[in-house]
């Protein structure tokens, strides 16, 4: 088939999707500054809706800044867990970040004055947050293939996170980005050797023509 990668190529794409992990676990030691960068540029490559490019990241250097981002993520997991009711102590036994420990942590955010841009979102106008999610997975990708642990951290207020790092108005935080060195990579998703969930059947989740419901024959 003409354009096709080689087998390798193609093996090696098909393996690191499969092999990236949402790292909570790190090890001592900084970023090489030019890793950081491919990362970066790999981001940077992602499709976005119009081609407007909706992501901006924000490179977090300041231990004091650090350390204020880390009590925001703990403030909502103390929120989370009294949200999740008769699950709040298992949860609360899960690690769901790794900000203090990673060698690099990044925040991701949409841009401001995004309304302008109408290209691809009259309809969807949240074709930006999925823009930025690609960038994102891009770099999961990336990292995966450099053999560098990265985690997302969703767990923040948003309208906190914006006031500590400046944010103008309308411009969002949308992750929490923990990268660093690890021991190793979990052999399944972190949740589902903690026994929090499982990942479900691709079958129940691809349907023809409509949509379908699970007890249908």
């Amino acid at each position: 088939m003409q354009n096709r990668f080689d087998q390798a190529g193609i093996d090696s794409v098909y393996r690191v999707i499969a092999e990236r992990r949402d790292v909570r676990h790190f090890v001592p030691g900084a970023v090489d500054e030019a890793m950081l960068m491919r990362l970066l540029t790999a981001a940077h490559q992602a499709p976005s809706v119009g081609l407007m490019q909706p992501w901006r990241f924000i490179r977090i250097q300041s231990q004091a800044l650090r350390e204020r981002i880390y009590a925001l993520v703990d403030e909502e997991r103390q929120f989370t867990a009294a949200a999740l009711g008769e699950r709040n102590e298992e949860f609360m036994r899960l690690k769901v970040e790794g900000i203090r420990e990673c060698g690099e942590v990044l925040v991701a955010a949409l841009m401001d004055q995004r309304e302008k841009h109408v290209f691809g979102r009259r309809t969807l106008p949240e074709m930006d947050l999925a823009s930025v999610a690609c960038a994102i997975q891009n770099m999961w990708l990336a990292s995966r293939a450099e053999g560098l642990g990265m985690g997302w951290v969703s767990l923040f207020d948003p309208i906190k996170l914006a006031a500590l790092l400046s944010m103008p108005d309308g411009a969002k935080p949308v992750a929490i980005i923990c990268l660093g060195h690890v021991a190793g990579f979990y052999r399944k998703p972190m949740l589902e050797l903690e026994g929090w969930a499982v990942r479900g059947e691709l079958t129940d989740m691809v349907y023809t023509d409509r949509w379908q419901n699970r007890n249908e024959a």
